[in-house]
């Protein structure tokens, strides 16, 4: 599988240095650049990629409003967020906004590479940093909805190891079940959920006071 690539960076350096190491990746395709925001939603609806690697402050509209221009046009294109900032005023409002990843620019290129191709699979593609905000966002509503209680108790538990950024193979090693349990456990719940993807169901979970360890459901 070939993944289509959007690249959007207010700076030319970056842009430069990002095609120059990702174009020597064999199933990477760049489809574009864009310099800000505004180009970048106008080329997601003419290429249509797979993924955008997404700056946070750019001239015009930022990543941010980008990305929920994006995802109201085209809801299969992924977001990833590649920025120099890892505080929560950042991160919070880009996950919530429909990034689906979370990475910073001092990332190492294979790195990169391999946080895009696990981003496609539906993998957690969060820097530490991300999920850490995500797990200690302050949430004044501590009602559980009632899509919560369509879980089942193995689901519950799946969302809550999966909301701490855990693997499919960390998850299933920490419920003692197998990765193809696990798959199976949260497709239903992003089912019942009606959440499209692991960065979305985390934070559904934050949302709601259900990422701490010690909540009882």
């Amino acid at each position: 599988m070939t993944i289509k690539l959007l690249i959007a960076d207010d700076h030319h350096v970056v842009r430069r240095g990002l095609v120059f190491f990702l174009k020597t990746q064999k199933d990477i395709e760049i489809v574009g650049e864009a310099k800000n925001g505004v180009e970048a939603v106008a080329m997601v609806k003419k290429f249509q990629p797979d993924v955008v690697l997404m700056d946070l402050v750019m001239p015009e509209m930022d990543g941010i409003e980008a990305t929920r221009e994006i995802k109201r046009a085209l809801p299969s294109t992924e977001i990833m967020m590649l920025t120099s900032f890892s505080d929560q005023d950042h991160v919070v409002p880009a996950i919530e906004a429909g990034a689906a990843g979370y990475q910073l620019k001092d990332i190492e290129p294979d790195e990169l590479a391999d946080s895009i191709r696990k981003l496609v699979k539906g993998e957690n593609t969060l820097h530490p940093k991300a999920t850490s905000h995500l797990m200690t966002r302050t949430n004044p509503d501590q009602q559980s909805p009632h899509e919560i209680h369509q879980l089942t108790k193995r689901e519950k538990d799946v969302l809550l190891e999966l909301a701490k950024g855990k693997s499919n193979k960390e998850i299933a090693a920490s419920l003692f079940i197998t990765e193809k349990t696990v798959k199976t456990h949260i497709s239903n719940l992003f089912s019942k959920l009606e959440v499209s993807d692991r960065t979305q169901a985390a934070l559904y979970a934050v949302r709601h006071g259900l990422a701490s360890p010690d909540r009882k459901f």
